[in-house]
């Protein structure tokens, strides 16, 4: 099997890395480039361009995008940055263009969680798994029976009795922008995630995202009644997890 370029573009950054499709691993290093702050498509295929020109050619591509992704078309704003204009453009087609080879295109915590499924805490699971990814928002992938269930917006379910969504209170951003304590926004997690498992009922939550890694100071004050794992490939995720979808 020949390595596939995976590309995560997240709200911060552009990663992507070479990804031996058939374990997981990543076969060159990560590269990243800053998430253009204009998000316009025509700043994100220039980003595009120039993190992929870090990296060998290789003759196929996937890309995690921060929105509803069906059929490699966007069909809601970006999740993260709420910019306009990016509603029934076909990704597929513009980044194929742009790297000059065959890309494939799905949502970013979708991305996230098939590269769990394959490689991660989710390996073998054949129940209800929902990888919930904490980041500048709040992204979610949801398998059944080991099929995805694309589009799984999580982020934007509002909190009991409140106003807002569960990614403006409970996203990694949220900790950071209102300077949290751990304990203070892990019994917000905990609160949104009781919310995630009253509606969707999973036997298994995976959480996800660069701060899973410091899952120690936050996952003591989640006490939901299903299984509750870290995830294991982390930032890596969701480039594996594109790469994956591109080898398709």
């Amino acid at each position: 099997m020949h390595p596939v370029l995976g590309v995560d573009i997240g709200g911060t950054g552009i990663k992507a890395a070479l990804v031996d499709v058939a374990s997981g691993k990543l076969l060159s290093e990560r590269v990243k480039v800053p998430t253009p702050e204009a998000f316009s498509l025509g700043a994100v295929l220039t980003a595009l361009q120039e993190v992929s020109a870090m990296l060998p050619k290789v003759g196929a591509a996937g890309v995690c995008f921060p929105a509803i992704v069906s059929g490699g078309v966007v069909r809601s704003d970006p999740t993260s940055r709420r910019h306009k204009g990016w509603l029934g453009v076909d990704l597929e087609a513009e980044f194929s263009k742009v790297l000059g080879i065959p890309t494939t295109a799905l949502n970013d915590a979708d991305g996230a969680a098939v590269a769990e499924m394959g490689f991660g805490a989710g390996q073998g699971e054949l129940g209800t798994v929902m990888v919930c990814t904490l980041g500048t928002g709040i992204g979610s992938g949801l398998f059944s029976r080991g099929q995805l269930v694309p589009n799984i917006e999580i982020g934007r379910v509002y909190l009991a009795n409140s106003e807002l969504t569960g990614e403006y209170q409970a996203s990694e951003r949220a900790r950071k922008e209102e300077d949290l304590s751990w304990e203070e926004w892990g019994r917000r997690v905990n609160e949104f995630l009781h919310q995630v498992e009253y509606i969707f009922a999973p036997d298994l939550l995976v959480i996800g995202g660069g701060v899973s890694r410091k899952h120690e100071k936050f996952l003591k004050y989640v006490d939901v009644s299903c299984r509750i794992v870290p995830a294991h490939l982390r930032n890596n995720a969701g480039i594996v997890g594109a790469a994956l979808y591109g080898a398709k």
